[in-house]
């Protein structure tokens, strides 16, 4: 598929969620949990909602795979949001996760540090 995303068409996009998680690979990031930061980009067709302005035809959720199980890795929370993403909604062709967290140790200041992946159905979802 190719990298150009706005080829895809239509996207509903979810920015600045925030989530209280137990990630990590620190003991005290598992026993205290800290903040997250997730942005998600889910490319759909929205010409239904679009015309018809109905609630029942749109499909936004909040993704709460932040607040599940513990992971060592931001990038497996990204996998595992994006995973479920796609696996839920059959409706989208591909889903961005940024995941990023506000409080690390790292000299200086910084607004958090993150991942992103690009997942698509046709090559990381079985149709």
């Amino acid at each position: 598929m190719t990298s150009d995303l706005s080829k895809l068409g239509d996207k509903l996009i979810l920015r600045g969620l925030m989530f209280h998680g137990f990630h990590g690979v620190k003991q005290e990031e598992k026993k205290l949990g800290q903040k997250f930061l997730i942005d998600v980009d889910a490319w759909m067709d929205l010409r239904k909602p679009g015309h018809s302005d109905n609630k029942s035809d749109t499909h936004c959720e909040k993704h709460r795979r932040a607040e599940g199980p513990s992971q060592n890795l931001l990038e497996s929370v990204a996998q595992l949001i994006a995973t479920t993403t796609l696996n839920t909604h059959s409706q989208i062709s591909a889903v961005r996760v940024v995941v990023g967290k506000p409080h690390v140790a790292v000299p200086g200041p910084l607004d958090y540090l993150g991942v992103e992946i690009i997942r698509y159905r046709s090559t990381d979802v079985p149709l």
